[in-house]
């Protein structure tokens, strides 16, 4: 491994917020932006970074409230996906950096893709990896959530999955995975992730941008124009056990996507955690044949 391949750790100042970064390649590479969703961090992006880095100067920051990175409280700090994105865009100043291809997954689309919606020319390619931009992922296990969305109260809070907690942590990693798959999963990763969950103000944090995903939910429309009108290339990466966001979404970037490549694993909604090597073997191909 070349000494550039490997992962360098460190935190800037973002409008003083210690944003936590893991990068590796070289500046002047082109470079991938890589937004993780929740409950993780940069921590998911662990395996695939040196490969990537062969060919790419990749980026891969805790976004605020999430791993490394500061936790303000709600009080403290605008917890939207909008917002979110201007701490990244910023970060991406700080660092240089005016074009990239952008890692979607999860919480991590909204933020990625308000970056591409703001600024369209910056994009050079979406890897989109359990990422939703329309309706066809979000089935019946989001109907608790879409009519909380509706007419937010207390009866449609409390009929909303337990899934801040430790347990509910743990299911993003395992729920719908057969056992042959369940067993690929290293336990430490749920572990971090709650424990940087449970620092003062975090779940209420965390709430604060599951109650604003419904403000993603509403732009898919604007996304699809700027999918229409722009035309990215795109990698999509998903698994078939993914208990959160379901493979129809897959068909829906085929649909509007001209030039898209899709591939779909034995896996589930961390990817990342079972299938490294098969995704980074990817995306280093993808970026090395748009750059």
């Amino acid at each position: 491994m070349r000494a550039s391949q490997k992962i360098r750790h460190r935190h800037a100042d973002v409008d003083g917020l210690e944003v936590f970064l893991r990068e590796a390649g070289r500046p002047g590479d082109p470079a991938v932006l890589l937004l993780h969703g929740f409950p993780s961090s940069s921590h998911t992006f662990r395996e695939v970074m040196p490969a990537l880095a062969e060919v790419a100067y990749v980026l891969a920051p805790d976004l605020p409230g999430f791993g490394m990175s500061s936790s303000p409280t709600v009080a403290e700090y605008d917890y939207t996906f909008e917002n979110l994105s201007w701490t990244v865009e910023r970060l991406l100043g700080r660092l240089d950096v005016d074009r990239f291809f952008v890692y979607l997954h999860d919480f991590g689309a909204p933020v990625g893709y308000h970056l591409a919606t703001r600024a369209p020319e910056r994009i050079r390619g979406l890897v989109v990896q359990s990422g939703n931009a329309h309706a066809d992922g979000l089935g019946a296990q989001w109907d608790t959530a879409r009519a909380y969305w509706a007419d937010p109260g207390e009866a449609t809070r409390a009929a909303l999955p337990d899934w801040l907690t430790f347990a509910g942590t743990r299911d993003q990693y395992l729920a719908g995975l057969p056992d042959h798959v369940r067993r690929l999963q290293a336990p430490e990763a749920w572990h971090l992730d709650w424990a940087r969950m449970t620092r003062p103000g975090n779940v209420e944090a965390q709430f604060a941008l599951f109650t604003d995903y419904a403000n993603h939910v509403a732009r898919f429309g604007e996304i699809a124009a700027y999918h229409s009108a722009h035309q990215p290339p795109a990698l999509v990466l998903w698994g078939r056990h993914d208990a959160y966001f379901d493979v129809d979404e897959v068909l829906a970037y085929h649909r509007a996507l001209d030039r898209m490549d899709a591939h779909i694993y034995d896996g589930g909604h961390l990817l990342l955690e079972t299938h490294a090597a098969e995704c980074a073997a990817l995306m280093r191909a993808f970026v090395r044949d748009n750059s």
